[in-house]
């Protein structure tokens, strides 16, 4: 079982931004950027690592789900765009990271990570989830 996996259960705390019945999107504990958010589905064991080894259902879900996420983390932090990266190297768990951007340099993963409290992480989170029921 992946360490999402047990996120998706309630075994780790994350700070839930959305979820439904096959997706879960949740803060990033070491963000590039104030809001910068990871998706991932809901994934029976083992455990799909690879985002091209999703079947095309599911990857479209993935897409449409970080759509509606993305829209929320733009109406809530501001940011000019919200940029996609999926590398799938730290964690063998499909995920997508949704990155706040102001700049293109705001996406480079050799940044320093931010440091921010329980109390931002919180903030943030609520901020993003209510700006995506804003939107429904």
């Amino acid at each position: 079982m992946t360490l999402f996996t047990r996120i998706i259960n309630g075994e780790i705390p994350s700070y839930k931004i959305a979820e439904d019945e096959h997706y879960y999107a949740f803060l990033d504990i070491n963000p590039l950027k104030k809001g910068h958010t990871l998706v991932i589905p809901k994934l029976p064991e083992p455990e799909a690592d690879y985002i091209f080894d999703l079947d095309d259902d599911t990857l479209r879900g993935l897409m449409s789900f970080c759509k509606m996420v993305a829209a929320g983390i733009k109406e809530a932090t501001g940011c000019k765009r919200v940029g996609v990266a999926v590398l799938g190297m730290e964690v063998n768990h499909v995920h997508v990271h949704l990155v706040p951007l102001d700049k293109e340099t705001d996406m480079l993963f050799s940044n320093p990570k931010l440091q921010l409290s329980a109390e931002e992480m919180s903030e943030i989170a609520n901020s993003i989830a209510q700006a995506i029921d804003h939107a429904l």
